[in-house]
């Protein structure tokens, strides 16, 4: 890789270059020092939305799309040479129709929040998919959701043929290579997973970010900056999905956004914590890798991957290695990584030949939606003809240290019938399985009945399905 002290993008059309930026510095804030003050900062955190912008990509089908983005949460380094939308740039001597709909529905009211609605609103109508779903991830604290779902009526179904539609056809869409530095710090961006690891090997206390939804919150509230930084946003080896007749295995750089609409139908509980998950903004940017390697005990996916015997395929630049999920976590957000390795891909079993599967996912927060859980479940149990539990996964978040599985519980189940006295036999010993914290979002005790009566939950509602 040539180094370079520059880095570039391309802002509302005009090429913008900085040499000498951080580039663990967010792309808010940047905005907000160049006075570029449409982007609003609310949380923060990737929670209200109001930071919204819009980036030129590729969606899930490979069709260029402009996608919402929290740039509270980007890096600059991470938008090197790539094409950034914010609210100043979408009128052209008239509103945009997303601007001008919601003018007309009375959708702005303090109007701190509007930019980031419209920036959703915007990234949706190149899609030709503005619902409510378009504005998940946007938080109006005036109450005014009635006018500004009106505003998305408006404009939905568009096929819209303007500058924007053009420029998406001839923007480089490819994510090229990127090795920038400074006096204090390096960020790179290779292509190839060979380099990353190689990079890795070079810099063995380097920091992965793909796309850092979760450190970037170190650098939105702490203002941290991090000596070298190692995107893998651009290795291609990293994005893969494949699906065999008995296994899915998905690329540990594949953002979740991705995962929900093309994998959709194939594991329920997975379908349902994806639902659950942040904010449309977050997905498009979190990684499956990215949410595993966190360690986090609340994550949202490690409880569903756990149930689903989930492995993680992990390299290094000499080896590869296989290692089960339920092996992966070693303490409060501790793994069995190296600092040389890199998580792959992660790869999922399909059910049990001969066994008929059930399965679902459950999430319990403050909030219906873009909230931390207070616990998280996940549930698979193979039955045979004869309705006896073949085999039986319970994995959970929030409850202890790490994700984990009830493994003595799954051991006492196989064998039994699957009847509500089998379940109601199990759970008083789940209530004692985990030794849970009480904090703001619920007590110890909470938790533990949580643990037992969600297991219960998913009995009765396999049961309801059947």
């Amino acid at each position: 890789m040539t180094s370079t002290s520059e880095l570039f993008f391309t802002l509302n059309g005009e090429r913008v270059s900085l040499p000498g930026i951080s580039p663990s510095m967010t792309l808010l804030h940047y905005l907000q020092q160049s006075r570029r003050t449409g982007t609003k900062e609310g949380c923060g955190d990737g929670d209200c939305g109001a930071c919204t912008v819009a980036i030129a990509t590729r969606n899930s089908e490979g069709k260029p799309c402009y996608q919402a983005v929290n740039s509270c949460l980007i890096p600059l380094g991470a938008i090197a040479g790539r094409e950034i939308v914010t609210v100043e740039g979408i009128a052209d001597g008239r509103l945009h129709p997303v601007q001008a709909a919601m003018v007309e529905s009375g959708g702005s009211q303090c109007g701190y929040c509007t930019p980031g609605f419209i920036m959703s609103l915007f990234s949706a109508y190149y899609d030709g998919k503005v619902d409510d779903f378009s504005v998940e991830g946007n938080l109006c604290r005036c109450t005014g959701y009635i006018p500004i779902r009106h505003a998305a009526r408006q404009v939905t179904n568009a096929q819209p043929v303007d500058r924007f539609s053009e420029r998406l056809a001839q923007v480089d869409l490819d994510l090229s290579e990127v090795a920038y530095s400074t006096q204090a710090q390096q960020f790179y961006r290779p292509t190839q997973l060979s380099e990353a690891l190689e990079l890795l090997q070079r810099y063995p206390n380097a920091t992965l970010v793909a796309g850092g939804t979760d450190l970037g919150l170190e650098m939105s509230h702490h203002r941290r900056s991090f000596p070298v930084l190692i995107s893998l946003e651009g290795v291609a080896q990293l994005q893969q999905i494949e699906q065999t007749s008995e296994r899915l295995v998905i690329g540990a750089a594949v953002p979740l956004q991705t995962i929900e609409t093309t994998l959709k139908g194939i594991f329920p509980g997975l379908d349902e914590m994806l639902h659950w998950f942040a904010a449309r903004q977050v997905r498009n940017r979190a990684t499956i890798g990215g949410n595993l390697g966190t360690a986090s005990p609340i994550g949202d996916l490690p409880p569903v991957l756990l149930a689903l015997d989930a492995e993680l395929k992990i390299a290094n630049s000499t080896q590869t290695r296989t290692i089960l999920l339920a092996d992966f976590f070693k303490g409060y957000r501790q793994t069995d990584l190296g600092n040389d390795e890199i998580i792959v891909s992660i790869s999922i079993p399909k059910s049990i030949r001969g066994a008929k599967r059930l399965s679902q996912a459950y999430k319990v927060g403050k909030r219906g939606t873009d909230d931390i859980s207070i616990v998280a479940a996940a549930f698979v149990v193979d039955l045979d003809d004869d309705r006896a539990i073949v085999q039986a996964r319970l994995g959970y978040g929030g409850v202890a240290a790490t994700p984990i599985r009830a493994i003595e519980v799954e051991n006492l189940l196989v064998g039994r019938p699957w009847t509500i006295e089998t379940i109601q036999m199990v759970k008083p010993i789940l209530r004692e399985t985990f030794t849970p914290l009480t904090d703001l979002r619920g007590s110890a005790d909470y938790r533990k009945l949580l643990v037992a009566n969600l297991f219960e939950k998913f009995f009765v509602e396999m049961e309801e399905q059947s």
